[in-house]
């Protein structure tokens, strides 16, 4: 009997070409798009369905617009209003993508689930390390909280190739979607306003508040916390110099900005620590860390004690943002992951 597959299809060209490539190697494939909103204006559900068809692979629709209610809006919701910056798709892959929908794939029989993220992994017979993908978009960084069952149930088949492969592929195969646009927003925003989205969601309206420099004093008056995040420059207003929000204080309602410079950290302390590496990895160790995803990764020395890792760059590192996601990673392999607490500024 052919081994079945289920495939997350979001109806963009990379799950499309995952599902064609593991119908090309013998799979039983089953294509399962997630409903997780009201709407669907980007046109998932049918693009998806029309991509099975072409292929020849059932396809199914399933609903978890509360679980993802319950797991990622609410999640994404909290963190700004405490004045931190969210990483909702790291979250999503967690508790959606490889969390319910591995749940529903072994409801249907699959042992397996597949997506069409850029990244590899290595299985060494006692745990699956996940890998950097060679591909110019590789996706590690946002897999960086799976668990060693999460992993060890994943299939990735795009791994190292790169997105003109894909599309070519897609193309050649006739799929729809060969030339769709890559999604650059949150899906439950698509506008990308998400200070919108929070005020309708929460009844909440910005109120304006203080500007303060890194020593306390006012120096300006700012729109409502909500619409700025640490590194932030544009829209902060006239200072006759450039200005950064270094950090957010809600509680006061404050933005703090600081000088050319302030806006760099010796180190951080991060917390809701993964490892993927080891179960434990050692109290100190050497490691390059990305602060966000389009950061290059930094060299740094990591002490982990009493389930935080205190990160300690070699040279410091532009808008390390509480809330953001920290990865681990030596040249090779993504080592784990935690989720950014507080800066350590410059001495």
């Amino acid at each position: 009997m052919k081994k079945k597959i289920v495939v997350g299809m979001s109806g963009g060209v990379d799950s499309s070409a995952a599902a064609l490539m593991l119908k090309e190697r013998g799979y039983d494939v089953i294509g399962v798009t997630l409903r997780l909103t009201d709407s669907d204006v980007s046109g998932t559900i049918d693009d998806a369905r029309r991509v099975a068809q072409t292929i020849g692979i059932d396809h199914e629709v399933v609903d978890l617009r509360e679980v993802f209610e319950r797991e990622v809006i609410e999640y994404f919701t909290k963190e700004y209003l405490s004045g931190a910056t969210p990483n909702p798709c790291v979250i999503c892959n967690q508790k959606i993508k490889f969390g319910a929908m591995l749940d529903i794939a072994h409801g249907m029989g699959a042992e397996k689930i597949a997506t069409g993220h850029y990244v590899r992994t290595v299985d060494t017979g006692d745990r699956i390390l996940l890998c950097r993908s060679e591909s110019l978009k590789d996706q590690s960084y946002f897999l960086s909280y799976l668990s060693q069952e999460q992993l060890r149930s994943a299939v990735f088949p795009l791994c190292d190739m790169q997105k003109d492969e894909i599309r070519e592929k897609a193309r050649q195969a006739g799929l729809s979607v060969a030339d769709k646009k890559d999604s650059q927003e949150i899906c439950f925003i698509p506008d990308d306003d998400y200070v919108s989205f929070l005020c309708n969601r929460t009844g909440q309206i910005p109120i304006s508040g203080d500007f303060v420099d890194t020593m306390g004093n006012v120096i300006g008056r700012h729109s409502g916390v909500l619409r700025y995040t640490v590194g932030q420059r544009k829209g902060l207003g006239a200072f006759g110099k450039p200005m950064f929000v270094t950090a957010i204080d809600p509680v006061n309602n404050r933005v703090i900005l600081g000088e050319n410079g302030e806006q760099y950290s010796q180190g951080m302390v991060a917390e809701n620590l993964n490892w993927i590496i080891s179960d434990k990895p050692e109290d100190e160790f050497r490691s390059l860390v990305k602060v966000r995803f389009r950061a290059a990764p930094s060299p740094a020395t990591v002490k982990v004690s009493d389930g935080t890792a205190t990160v300690i760059f070699d040279e410091p590192e532009r808008s390390v943002t509480p809330g953001q996601t920290a990865v681990f990673l030596d040249d090779k392999y993504v080592l784990g992951a935690g989720r950014i607490k507080t800066q350590l500024k410059k001495d």
